[in-house]
């Protein structure tokens, strides 16, 4: 898996009842072959993934694509990657209510 996939993968896997009265936007910029720039958009009980970095974020989520991706799948720990420096958050409260959601945790 790449960062990419699993960014652009998140829509399909969370629920609208899940997203029910939650409104957000997060930005990922993630360094490397296989990362990008994203805005993922949580409005309306539904969740939109969007190449760019567009409006502006309640949280800022930096990183090499390859310490988000050993994260995502369990190979690092996200608090001590944080804690390393290797995934930077901007809004660390914001990104609490959603990790659970987005599968960082």
């Amino acid at each position: 898996m790449t960062a990419c996939e699993f960014i652009e993968g998140l829509p399909a896997k969370v629920g609208t009842d899940v997203l029910e009265g939650l409104s957000t936007r997060f930005h990922f910029d993630l360094q490397g072959d296989d990362g990008g720039q994203y805005t993922i958009t949580v409005e309306d009980n539904k969740m939109v993934v969007e190449p760019g970095l567009e409006g502006e974020a309640k949280c800022v989520v930096s990183a090499k694509s390859n310490d988000f991706v050993d994260v995502v799948t369990g190979k690092s720990n996200p608090m001590m990657a944080v804690l390393m420096g290797k995934i930077k958050i901007s809004n660390q409260g914001e990104m609490m209510k959603y990790a659970k959601i987005f599968g960082l945790m």
